[in-house]
């Protein structure tokens, strides 16, 4: 193991090390996909595709992986800057455009995980998950819900998200109140959730979701935590069970 991991011995074999190097991750989508990236190159995933047709605005500074001198610079090119400053001798493919129809096949193969960062703005989440069943890469959804972060792992073989709802718009809203309600039925209610989904719906304007940098980072520690048990063979929750992480209902 090189110096540049000898901090992960015990928690990672040196023949584990060397496998999840190459081990090629897609980022789809370089929002809160940037914090997954510097997240999943520190612990060791050298090679990362990343995809984004969007540029760096202010208002993503309290939860991506930017800085203000990054304001208007492409977010792929960016991020990509950021990585190579943490590891030069990294593996990083920047695609600077938007995942669309006609470029989705392309970009997907040959990779072997991919994470779904996309904006549920039409159907493109989705078509990425169907391109990605078809060439047999897992897909990480994440998402950011404030106080907590929120992962789940869709498998080629198994249920896939579009089967919960096929329409994208408010497609995460739904998916969230859909969890909420999972924990009721639990008799483990999340109220924190629900009074951010009520107040988000109750806004006068039509506004982007809140969210805080502290889900940013759950989930960034959460999916590198998941590709490197997929990547080594080990056992992982997927689709419809979830990993759900927060100190907010345990702080006492």
């Amino acid at each position: 193991m090189t110096m540049r991991y000898s901090r992960n011995r015990i928690y990672v074999r040196p023949e584990e090390q060397n496998l999840i190097k190459n081990y090629r991750v897609l980022l789809g989508g370089a929002g809160i996909g940037s914090i997954i990236a510097e997240c999943a190159l520190r612990f060791g995933f050298e090679t990362i595709t990343i995809v984004d047709g969007d540029v760096v605005e202010e208002s993503n500074l309290n939860r991506q992986n930017y800085r203000v001198e990054d304001i208007g610079k492409p977010k792929a090119e960016a991020l990509a800057e950021r990585l190579l400053s943490i590891n030069p001798g990294a593996d990083i493919t920047v695609i600077n455009k938007f995942i669309d129809h006609d470029n989705v096949e392309e970009i997907v193969r040959d990779h072997d995980i991919a994470i779904n960062a996309l904006d549920f703005k039409s159907d493109i989440p989705f078509v990425f998950d169907d391109w990605c069943k078809k060439y047999s890469i897992p897909v990480l959804h994440p998402y950011n819900i404030g106080w907590g972060g929120m992962v789940i792992l869709v498998e080629p073989t198994g249920i896939q998200l579009k089967e919960f709802a096929k329409e994208p718009r408010n497609f995460e809203v739904q998916l969230i109140e859909h969890i909420v309600n999972y924990f009721k039925f639990w008799n483990v209610p999340k109220p924190w959730i629900e009074n951010i989904i009520t107040q988000y719906k109750n806004e006068d304007a039509v506004l982007p979701p809140p969210q805080l940098s502290i889900a940013s980072w759950i989930v960034g520690g959460l999916c590198t935590n998941i590709i490197f048990f997929i990547a080594t063979g080990q056992p992982v929750k997927r689709y419809p069970k979830f990993y759900l992480s927060s100190i907010i209902d345990d702080r006492n």
